[in-house]
């Protein structure tokens, strides 16, 4: 039996410039899943008002993270593929396809499918790179995922792995990740912030687990790090839009503790596994003026997991535990 793992993160625009950012940016925010509001008004709002003064605006944004490999996310995501290929090959997987798709933009899902219908392929792991679980991120990469095998006529036995946020070696990379830092930068922080992506509160206020995903991953960390309640903080950035999205957010935090004069802080963004624009432009940048302008001392990125050997180890045996488990979610 042949049998295919197809990662599935979020997506990038193909260049850092205003016309790619809109194109990129139009079908990201034109999701359902991403913005719940009536489409026709919604519509009107993100082109005739949203996308020109966004497309500008991010494609600076965009620039500043942008390197010669290209889109950060893209990069590490191919990289993570083909390591995730080389670990399979080590383990006498050759039964095993690996490859990823972009949930917005290139690869497209539908084209990665089609690849693995045309490889005839008969089983299908659907694996989104979010290791806790929200509509807005997952579900749709899933259910996308599922249209297009009906489009494509393609009937493979289909398995999904929805979160893993809990994870023992997940945690524990995360945890490494952090305390090699702590040894090349010669010592402990005042305070760990543990800075995830933020979602609407409403989608918490009907059922959506993500937020206690969050905070169950920063307690677990936490644990993992041996941390007094006192020396890390959880937090929710990305805010978009005027409606309350679940708290506290990260601008306030690092603004209060730059208030309080911390001496040292060390970020870290356990929600994304791979470094991207929110990770390397709005923390990274964006979070450190915040912090140093409102009085507070040094503040230090901790990198996402990327290419870590511990966490692609990790990925891989997920991926495997999904893939040849019946009914594994």
């Amino acid at each position: 039996m042949s049998s295919a793992i197809l990662l599935i993160n979020l997506g990038t625009p193909t260049e850092p410039t205003p016309a790619a950012v809109r194109t990129y940016l139009k079908e990201f925010l034109s999701d359902p899943y991403v913005v719940e509001i009536p489409r026709l008004p919604w519509w009107i709002i993100l082109n005739c008002f949203i996308l020109p003064k966004r497309g500008k605006e991010s494609a600076a944004r965009y620039a500043a993270v942008w390197t010669k490999e290209g889109s950060p996310l893209r990069f590490h995501t191919e990289k993570q593929m083909k390591l995730v290929r080389g670990y399979l090959g080590e383990r006498k997987r050759t039964d095993v396809m690996v490859d990823y798709a972009m949930r917005y933009g290139e690869p497209s899902i539908k084209s990665q499918l089609s690849v693995f219908k045309e490889k005839n392929v008969n089983r299908v792991l659907l694996l989104p790179l979010y290791p806790q679980y929200a509509r807005s991120s997952t579900a749709t990469a899933i259910d996308a995922a599922k249209a297009a095998l009906g489009n494509l006529n393609f009937q493979p036995q289909l398995r999904t792995r929805e979160h893993f946020y809990d994870a023992p070696g997940y945690i524990e990379a995360l945890a490494n990740s952090v305390r090699e830092f702590r040894t090349r930068s010669a010592g402990r922080p005042d305070k760990l912030v543990m800075s995830f992506h933020g979602v609407p509160q409403y989608t918490i206020d009907r059922g959506e687990p993500y937020q206690q995903h969050c905070l169950q991953t920063g307690q677990l960390l936490a644990a993992a790090l041996n941390l007094a309640e006192h020396e890390y903080q959880i937090c929710f950035q990305s805010r978009f839009g005027r409606a309350k999205w679940i708290q506290p957010y990260t601008t306030d935090v690092l603004t209060e503790l730059g208030k309080q004069k911390t001496s040292r802080i060390d970020v870290i963004c356990p929600g994304f596994v791979s470094d991207c624009l929110e990770t390397l432009e709005e923390i990274a940048l964006e979070g450190k003026q915040i912090f140093k302008e409102a009085g507070g001392g040094e503040f230090n990125y901790i990198p996402c997991l990327n290419e870590r050997h511990d966490w692609l180890q990790t990925l891989t045996n997920l991926a495997l535990d999904a893939l040849d488990t019946p009914g594994k979610s």
